[in-house]
């Protein structure tokens, strides 16, 4: 890839913050990803020292080695130095030269984007884009767009999770609500029992009014009147 396409990816990947890979492609980056990721941590690593001054106590023929390895790994590795798992989609520019990076896509099942040129198959890739892919202009344009396209969904998805926050908390405030006021209710049902009671007290009705007590029949029992009965 020349100097000046590899710009473009590069500046259009960063924007979006996405992981990209301008220089070979070295084999198992996918399918071997956690070797890939530890030399991703030594590359850090090695980084870290030489910038804490860890390594000034090392002689300057080995520190010169090390900063040597640093870049190597920077320059195929840099990319992809903060990505933590392997990535759902794949963009590729030139799905001939990237054959590798196609091929353990596909034995992953992650889904490939790429730009197709007519000296390309175009079922080798799930969504391909008929374009030129050796002319500046063309990569240029296609690229752009598909970095606006990510920022757009990004977008979207951070929107999304604000308004999931929003609904949580405007329900956990209603559960709120909801507890205050029962007890509320309760308290004052409380008070209603409290002080509810008859003021008639024992053995009288509503309002006070005593009840007329009438004597059962049986042995020396009188009826109030009527057939038999005594008056």
């Amino acid at each position: 890839m020349r100097e000046i396409l590899k710009e473009i990816v590069t500046e259009c990947a960063k924007r979006v913050n996405m992981p990209f890979v301008t220089e070979r492609w070295l084999g198992g980056m996918l399918t071997n990803f956690n070797t890939v990721r530890k030399s991703v941590k030594k590359m850090q690593s090695i980084e870290k020292m030489l910038n804490d001054g860890t390594l000034d106590s090392i002689t300057k023929k080995e520190r010169l080695t090390l900063a040597r390895d640093r870049e190597k790994m920077e320059k195929v590795l840099g990319g992809i130095a903060q990505i933590s798992r392997v990535p759902a989609a794949l963009f590729l520019v030139d799905i001939g030269h990237e054959h590798i990076a196609l091929a353990e896509a596909r034995r992953l099942n992650i889904t490939t984007f790429g730009m197709v040129d007519t000296n390309c198959d175009p079922n080798k890739v799930e969504f391909s884009i008929p374009a030129n892919d050796d002319a500046t202009k063309s990569i240029a344009i296609i690229t752009n767009y598909i970095a606006a396209a990510i920022a757009e969904g990004l977008a979207e998805r951070q929107a999304q999770k604000d308004d999931e926050t929003e609904d949580s908390e405007d329900a956990g405030n209603n559960e709120l609500k909801f507890e205050v006021g029962d007890d509320e209710n309760q308290r004052r049902r409380g008070s209603d029992n409290a002080g509810g009671a008859p003021a008639g007290g024992k053995g009288r009705g509503p309002a006070g009014i005593q009840k007329r007590r009438v004597a059962g029949p049986g042995a020396g029992g009188n009826r109030p009147g009527g057939p038999g009965g005594r008056r």
